[in-house]
């Protein structure tokens, strides 16, 4: 069972699913640039900034819409709630590009590859979940792996954090590295938020 949809609801599915297209595009760019030339590294920022900025345009129509819709396909509150959320994603991995330009990293670890690349996995099945949000049959797989992607990057972060202690005597160093690995693991803990949100909303309609 899913929602029953007027013509004038459907928008906000459009627009989530424009939002998570948005996100799916900021975190491609982010592993292609994690295996760019660092001379390139500006314009793959660039590309994904404009993501991000695209996001909040969308998030900011979704939020007018609320304003002056009557009717809503689901509850008011879970509609704010998912687009705040998947605009989230989308400032954190913005916000990843920005740490490897501020801090001058040039030399990408594997860990910060395999971080990206699960994030971009986790944006790829929140893309396909969301659109699947009128006719939820089926959408649980993608909640599922949201989830077990986020437990793989938990797992990547931990060793990551454990051997940048272990190897690195530079204070800074030290400083730039776990910054950059705390925003990558913000990033796929926010990704499993959405996923909760979209799991809350699925249980309330059906």
């Amino acid at each position: 069972m899913g929602f029953s949809l007027l013509p004038r609801e459907e928008e906000y599915f459009t627009l989530f699913t424009q939002v998570t297209e948005k996100i799916q595009e900021a975190a491609t760019a982010l592993v292609e640039m994690m295996h760019a030339d660092p001379a390139s590294f500006e314009a793959h920022s660039k590309r994904i900034k404009d993501a991000e900025h695209a996001c909040d345009e969308l998030t900011h129509k979704v939020t007018t819409k609320l304003n002056k819709s009557f009717i809503t396909p689901f509850d008011r509150e879970d509609i704010f709630t998912l687009v705040v959320a998947l605009d989230d994603v989308c400032d954190y991995v913005d916000a990843a590009a920005r740490a490897v330009l501020m801090y001058g990293i040039t030399d990408i670890s594997d860990h910060t590859k395999t971080m990206a690349k699960v994030i971009q996995g986790q944006a790829m099945e929140i893309n396909s979940a969301v659109s699947m949000l009128g006719k939820p049959d089926g959408l649980n797989q993608h909640i599922v792996e949201i989830h077990r992607l986020e437990n793989e990057a938990d797992d990547v972060y931990f060793r990551a954090i454990g051997e940048l202690f272990n190897k690195s005597n530079d204070p800074i160093t030290v400083i730039k590295w776990k910054e950059l690995y705390e925003i990558l693991e913000n990033a796929t803990d926010r990704c499993e938020r959405v996923a909760n949100i979209i799991e809350s909303v699925i249980l309330k309609h059906n």
